[in-house]
């Protein structure tokens, strides 16, 4: 059986390996998922919906990519439960899976003038369906690459997942770029189907990646030696109940990454700015190359100094930057869109998005990480999904009143603030330590100096007492 008291250490190899997948696996994810974005805003009002009147089309399809957000919260509930039950490789193969059979069948589904009004409700059901598996990804994927990180590298491990997430961002853009140039008939016809029906490829790429992960050591431990938590919602709730809300809180952050890639997209290709669709799409792109390479370096700088000035910078910072942002497009100078987008997104915003990973993650203990993550960040990202069709509706009835929408998103930047500010410091905490109650902290400290007082062994002349008789 394994001892408590050792240091968590992965099998040589198995952190690049793990963060590797993470990426990958992230990647291939939120490719099918961000593919979504880009064709709300530019293709479903009109495939999907009656676009007899234009601005309720396009808000009806924006509602509909929020509508996998609300679902998220209720997948989390069993993809958290079941995470921190039967272990996060489990989770990370299932939900790699369901996004790409979900992605593929939307590629597949009727449109308006063929089936009339069913063609949206079947619309809604396959993205109910992505909403659950991306419920469980990310908080799989970082636990998974937490657990495995070597000590005083979790930030730029776990970082990895969410340059997954950009890079299956651009991934979509990309993909998006030669599709949306198509002439329009061949575009509304058969040709916004391609990016969803790749899915497949990405489905059977991302299975045999994360299928050779073994299990992390912190998981491991728990399971071979307290055993994991019959129902870890209880013990989650009972004893994380502040951080689950700091989390929430901190969530929210994700309404710029929402904002940015659909409600500033259609509002930049709207007539009221008139700026093209490759346009916009390339401003996405330039701004998730950078973010690739800002968010390892963000989440390397958060191991030095901390996770909260960081995460600090990027909360406050997005603020500022997406109303720069919003009236950069309404001038319609592109020269100063790009240099715009790119500040707030590719840079600014790398900063939280690095480092929340590690963060969040190390507010929990091993036996309730997953749900904790799951479920704090998916109640924060439900509202950050709908925060486009709020964006829509408070943009006035032309579309175009940026300066509300910038209020807006700067106002929802606040809660990540205050949560960040209230947290603790964790980034130099051992892994086996993370998520102590405070009393549990305090049995460990009591251990540790007593072992400091006497040779740790049972004769008499000192006292040994483990960490597995601390309080549970």
């Amino acid at each position: 059986m394994s001892d408590p008291a050792t240091p968590l250490t992965a099998p040589p190899g198995q952190p690049r390996k793990a963060a590797t997948a993470a990426w990958i696996g992230s990647a291939l994810e939120y490719y099918d998922f961000f593919i979504y974005g880009s064709a709300a805003a530019l293709i479903f009002p009109k495939v999907f919906f009656d676009d007899s009147d234009p601005a309720d089309a396009t808000l009806l399809s924006l509602a509909t990519f929020g509508v996998a957000y609300a679902a998220r919260p209720v997948g989390a509930l069993f993809l958290g439960h079941f995470g921190d039950r039967v272990g996060r490789k489990k989770i990370m193969v299932f939900t790699l899976i369901l996004m790409g059979l979900s992605t593929f069948l939307i590629g597949c589904l009727p449109t308006r003038d063929q089936v009339g009004g069913l063609a949206p409700v079947l619309l809604v059901l396959c993205r109910v369906l992505q909403g659950i598996s991306a419920a469980g990804e990310q908080a799989s994927a970082n636990s998974m690459t937490l657990e495995h990180a070597p000590p005083g590298r979790r930030g730029f491990f776990t970082s990895f997942t969410l340059s997954g997430t950009q890079g299956g961002q651009l991934l979509a853009t990309l993909v998006f770029l030669p599709i949306a140039a198509l002439p329009e008939d061949q575009l509304l016809s058969w040709g916004w189907r391609v990016p969803f029906w790749a899915s497949i490829a990405v489905a059977v790429v991302g299975y045999v990646i994360r299928r050779t992960l073994q299990e992390t050591p912190a998981f491991t431990r728990q399971a071979a030696t307290e055993g994991v938590v019959k129902l870890p919602l209880g013990v989650l709730f009972r004893d994380h109940w502040a951080d689950v809300l700091r989390v929430v809180a901190g969530a929210l952050i994700a309404s710029v990454s929402t904002i940015f890639t659909v409600w500033a997209l259609a509002y930049g290709t709207s007539d009221a700015v008139g700026l093209s669709r490759t346009q916009m799409l390339w401003v996405g792109a330039l701004a998730n190359v950078v973010a690739l390479g800002a968010i390892p370096a963000w989440a390397t700088l958060s191991d030095r100094i901390g996770r909260r000035p960081v995460y600090l910078i990027g909360a406050a910072g997005s603020a500022v930057l997406m109303t720069a942002y919003l009236w950069a497009i309404s001038t319609g100078s592109y020269a100063l869109v790009m240099l715009f987008g790119i500040l707030a997104f590719g840079v600014v915003y790398s900063a939280a998005n690095g480092v929340w990973p590690s963060f969040y993650g190390e507010m929990f203990s091993t036996r309730v990480r997953l749900s904790g993550m799951a479920i704090g960040t998916q109640i924060g990202f439900a509202v950050a999904g709908f925060a486009v069709t709020f964006a829509a509706r408070i943009a006035g009835p032309d579309g175009d009143d940026w300066s509300a929408v910038a209020l807006f998103t700067a106002a929802l930047c606040v809660p990540p603030v205050i949560a960040v500010l209230t947290a603790r410091e964790t980034h130099q905490v051992p892994t086996e330590h993370l998520g102590e109650r405070p009393r549990d902290e305090a049995v460990r400290r009591t251990t540790v100096a007593a072992r400091s007082d006497g040779p740790d062994r049972p004769d008499g002349t000192g006292t040994f007492t483990g960490p597995s008789q601390r309080a549970t």
